[in-house]
């Protein structure tokens, strides 16, 4: 599979790494992805894995997929297992086995070794609050601790002493002695090892110091050959620390850092901590929730991964603000299953048709197409019968100028069935329509009525024929574009008491045995995708609302 079903978009990494081949500075491309094990991948995620897994695809390179895990009290096996099969559903599959960090927690303490027989690493006993304080701030310079000078010799006995689990958690840290000084403060002497007696999902507790990331992620790099560290803006200032570190050490290469901009998505957040506080507090259904930007979330609720690979190719890779509004990864996906989606009939908002001149026997069904471009998909037969089901929006009583649907005395055509005219109105004591009573035209099935012209066409299910069906209706998240960036409120004030509506709607029958995941368009309500958790096949259907027709989103807020 190419990264992008279309032609690539240039970038400026794309001309990094083109100079980079033609230059000769390097043969080949090896990237990698490296997420944290702590939490469920989102959207942002998305972005970074199209763009690493890609650049591999387009070069002929490799892409790892490396888990970065120091950081043993919130990672677990879960998380892993699901990253993984993230990367797999976008359509992508890395280099060889999956890689870990802690693969290399032999090799990061000698080298840590290394850097403290070199001068260049020494243990020190400050609290994290005197550390902070010795630290300095962006105008005044930090201040050396007490403990830098020790010897090579008592740095070497600490460290060993640190790993034996002599010393409690937090009272000790390996620190690069770099520059307490610079106008960098990653490079003020940063920590690179800690204490911490912590239960490893893969090392168990055979550990009690972790490596931190910034020393942990660019020897990895190295150590795996990586050519183009890709990495978001937020990294920038950590990147001379990153070049320093592989400086100091004997490691097989030195990868070059290159920062993008991270997505931000209009109407959704993609901070790990605050989608897992709308988790734990129950305002969602879980990581999987479809109003959830998590890749989960987005599976759940039907968007292929070919919509998003293509929204992650729109955007484009830059280093300026990736802001990008909701409807922008709506187009995408509407766009992709558009093409590839079967067309049945589902009513929403029912309302009961009696059709009073139906002749059982003489009256006919007929067949429909499931895709009008796709003939491969083939037809199945739309049964009609006495009584159906149509959408109640598509009946007014007092119509304005220009409604093409059905009125009393009016006649609309039945997606592929007759022409009908609503003769009588039912209503209950309250007033409210409960039920119309319609006549068909019999010499209208598959041709237009003779001396009038029908211009409305509405769907329609038969009553004794059509499915029962739960329908969720999602929305977006959030009712403002950006819910986190309001400093005095919390962004669980914007949450939209509208993201989910769920109704009893009825469907054709043609879709019984949908599948888990199966996708579909209601024709003239929107796309739907049978719930990969709750639907089952042919006994409780389940459909989440994938994306609307067109995107309705700006006319309403208009």
């Amino acid at each position: 599979m190419s990264s992008n079903e279309r032609d690539p978009v240039p970038h400026f990494i794309r001309n990094i790494i083109e100079a980079d081949l033609k230059g000769g500075k390097h043969k080949s491309v090896v990237t990698r992805f490296p997420p944290e094990p702590n939490g469920y991948l989102h959207v942002g995620h998305a972005k970074s894995i199209c763009l690493n897994f890609g650049l591999a695809l387009d070069y002929q390179g490799k892409c790892n997929l490396r888990f970065d895990d120091t950081n043993p009290e919130k990672e677990s096996e879960e998380y892993a297992l699901s990253i993984q099969d993230d990367v797999r559903w976008l359509g992508f599959q890395w280099d060889g086995e999956v890689r870990w960090a802690s693969d290399y927690f032999e090799q990061l303490y000698a080298f840590g070794v290394e850097l403290i027989k070199q001068g260049k690493a020494y243990v020190c006993d400050l609290t994290p609050d005197e550390m902070r304080e010795y630290r300095g701030t962006l105008t005044q310079p930090g201040k050396d601790s007490p403990f830098r000078n020790r010897s090579v010799e008592e740095n070497t006995e600490l460290f060993q002493k640190m790993r034996a689990g002599e010393y409690p958690d937090g009272s000790k840290v390996l620190r690069a002695k770099i520059d307490m000084a610079s106008p960098n403060i990653n490079m003020r002497d940063p920590a690179i090892y800690r204490i911490r007696r912590a239960h490893h999902i893969r090392t168990g507790d055979k550990w009690c110091i972790y490596p931190m990331y910034d020393y942990t992620h660019c020897i990895s790099d190295a150590l795996e050959n990586i050519t183009h560290s890709l990495c978001t803006l937020e990294f920038e200032d950590h990147r001379p620390l990153y070049d320093w570190v592989l400086d100091q050490i004997s490691v097989p290469c030195h990868p070059q850092q290159i920062e993008f901009s991270r997505l931000e998505l209009q109407y959704a957040i993609t901070s790990k901590r605050k989608l897992n506080q709308l988790v734990t507090q129950g305002l969602v259904s879980g990581w999987d929730d479809p109003r959830m930007p998590t890749i989960v979330g987005m599976r759940r609720r039907g968007y292929t991964p070919e919509g998003i690979r293509e929204f992650t190719r729109r955007i484009g890779i830059s280093k300026s603000d990736n802001v990008v509004d909701m409807s922008v990864l709506e187009g995408c996906i509407r766009e992709d299953v558009e093409a590839k989606a079967p067309r049945v009939m589902a009513v929403v908002k029912p309302l009961k048709v009696t059709i009073t001149n139906f002749v059982e026997g003489e009256s006919q069904s007929r067949e429909g197409e499931f895709h009008p471009q796709r003939p491969e998909l083939g037809k199945r037969v739309v049964p009609f019968a006495k009584e159906i089901w149509i959408e109640s929006d598509d009946f007014m009583e007092l119509p304005p100028d220009g409604f093409h649907r059905l009125k009393p005395g009016g006649e609309v055509r039945l997606r592929y069935s007759y022409v009908m005219c609503c003769d009588e109105v039912i209503k209950d004591a309250a007033g409210n329509v409960t039920e119309l009573r319609c006549s068909i035209d019999p010499e209208t099935l598959g041709k237009n009525p003779q001396g009038r012209k029908v211009k409305g066409v509405i769907h329609w299910v038969s009553v004794e024929d059509a499915l029962p069906v739960e329908i969720r209706l999602y929305d977006r998240l959030f009712t403002v574009p950006k819910p986190d960036s309001d400093k005095e409120q919390d962004f669980l004030a914007f949450l939209n008491p509208d993201s989910l509506t769920v109704v009893q709607g009825w469907v054709e029958p043609s879709a019984r045995d949908a599948q888990p995941e199966m996708l579909y368009q209601f024709e003239r309500l929107g796309y739907f995708c049978a719930d990969r958790r709750d639907h089952k096949p042919g006994e409780h259907l389940v459909f989440n609302r994938t994306v609307t027709l067109k995107d309705s989103w700006a006319k309403e807020q208009g």
